[in-house]
């Protein structure tokens, strides 16, 4: 597991201000180093001062007892050590001073203003002790050793702690820094992996809406031509035993019709792996398209109660046709070159209907041709169940960019026995407008100013 910045930064543990009882230790061993080193140089001190032996080590004890508090307040005890240094005394206290301030998050001007103070100190004073060594003859070297012996110790005790506390304190910032990123990305990581589940979330219910629109596809029109045909085998069987027959085997040839598109799509979901996967995958491509279809289309239509989740399943349809891509395979389905017997179907069941064609017909992408098959299956289903007996035009074009479609009835002859008994569950055109407007065409639906109801689609061909 990872260790972030926050799991570093336990609770204080120690007294005071330390956050461990093991740098509370340390800090004391030194601090009374530091005061047993301060009040041996006491007593020299208090011999040249003209004091009492015991007031110099009073002194030299407070005074090296300062190293305590080293890691609260550094910046006290360095000018601690620099005021007591023309007492030669607090050479520990100095340089462990030098070292924690320079470790510390402090302004580097402060740093850099105590760190000159304290080798200036150090200069001056063993400049002075040198001299006066030389003036009493302790030492019989030339002149040269003087400022030498002066620069040599000043830097010696003020250089490497000042260096090792920067490299020390750069170090610990260098690493806050590393878990403070590990933590980012821990959360980073967390919060994707939320969103994909909420994203695999969202495709399968997607998925669930995909299938129960191809359901609604394949089996309400077979089957509303299968209760159409029924009704009037029912009509003829005593007065015309042939047409009888006849419609007895068209219910049977539309059961099997039935039967074999929904194993094909039955067939069509064992053998696709990852659908969730794959729409999620194909989301991003066609959310701003398909949000923008589908505005203009609910601005167009202007039809009230528009669903607001429109979008939404228009993303799920034109994911499940982009994953479809993706993968590399061709959607099972119909296609446009069964548009004829489409038509002969319905007019066997009784409708007449009138197909025309305009343009040069020529092949477009799977999920195109399924669409416009399936817009016009939905439409004269719906002419079945709600405008039995009507006359039905359907109208295809074929463009040079897009493919138009267009189904328009006229009213039906007997209105109070239009529906032939076939239930409507509302989902038709709302799933003909979700295949639509996720490949970016526009549908329009509504009736007629006759009293018909016209069904039209475009959809762009590539």
């Amino acid at each position: 597991m990872t260790t972030t910045g926050e799991d570093h930064e336990a609770v204080p543990t120690g007294p005071w201000w330390w956050a461990r009882r093991r740098s509370a230790a340390l800090d004391g061993g030194l601090a009374l180093v530091s005061a047993l080193e301060c009040g041996a140089e006491g007593v020299p001190f208090a011999r040249d001062a003209g004091i009492p032996a015991s007031l110099g080590i009073v002194f030299g004890v407070l005074a090296g007892s300062v190293l305590l508090i080293r890691r609260r307040w550094p910046i006290a005890v360095v000018l601690v050590a620099i005021a007591i240094t023309p007492a030669q005394m607090g050479f520990l206290m100095g340089i462990v001073g030098l070292y924690t301030l320079a470790s510390c998050e402090l302004p580097r001007r402060v740093i850099a203003a105590l760190a000159g103070m304290s080798l200036l100190g150090t200069m001056i004073v063993t400049f002075v002790r040198v001299r006066q060594d030389m003036a009493r003859g302790d030492l019989t070297l030339g002149n040269w050793f003087v400022p030498f012996a002066a620069v040599t110790t000043s830097l010696g005790l003020t250089a490497p702690p000042l260096l090792l506390g920067l490299y020390v304190g750069a170090r610990r910032r260098l690493m806050e820094s590393l878990r403070e990123r590990a933590d980012s990305l821990e959360r980073e990581l967390q919060l994707l992996a939320e969103r994909a589940e909420e994203r695999a979330e969202w495709a399968r219910n997607e998925e669930r809406t995909r299938i129960a629109r191809e359901m609604h596809d394949v089996v309400a029109h077979r089957v509303s031509l299968m209760v159409v045909h029924a009704a009037a085998l029912q009509a003829v069987a005593r007065k015309d035993p042939e047409k009888a027959v006849r419609n007895a085997a068209l219910v049977g040839d539309m059961g099997r019709q039935a039967l074999t598109e929904l194993r094909e799509m039955l067939g069509v979901l064992r053998s696709t792996e990852g659908p969730a996967q794959t729409q999620a995958q194909a989301q991003a491509q066609v959310q701003a398209q398909s949000r923008a279809q589908a505005q203009t289309e609910a601005s167009e239509q202007g039809a009230p109660g528009a669903p607001d989740a429109v979008p939404l399943a228009a993303v799920g349809a034109a994911a499940a046709a982009a994953a479809s891509r993706a993968a590399g395979g061709t959607p099972e389905g119909p296609c446009l070159s069964e548009l004829d017997e489409l038509v002969g179907q319905s007019a066997a069941a009784g409708m007449a209907v009138d197909l025309s064609v305009q343009g040069t017909v020529r092949p477009y992408a799977a999920e195109v041709e399924q669409t416009a098959y399936r817009v016009v299956q939905e439409a004269l289903t719906n002419v079945h169940k709600h405008a039995a007996g009507a006359k039905t035009y359907v109208r295809l074009a074929h463009r040079s960019a897009e493919i138009a479609m267009q189904v328009e009835n006229e009213p039906p002859p007997e209105p109070a026995s239009a529906s032939a008994g076939l239930p409507s569950g509302g989902n038709g055109l709302l799933g003909m407008r979700e295949r639509v407007v996720a490949l970016g065409g526009v549908f329009v639906s509504g009736p007629t100013d006759a009293g018909g109801f016209r069904v039209s689609a475009v959809i762009p061909a590539s």
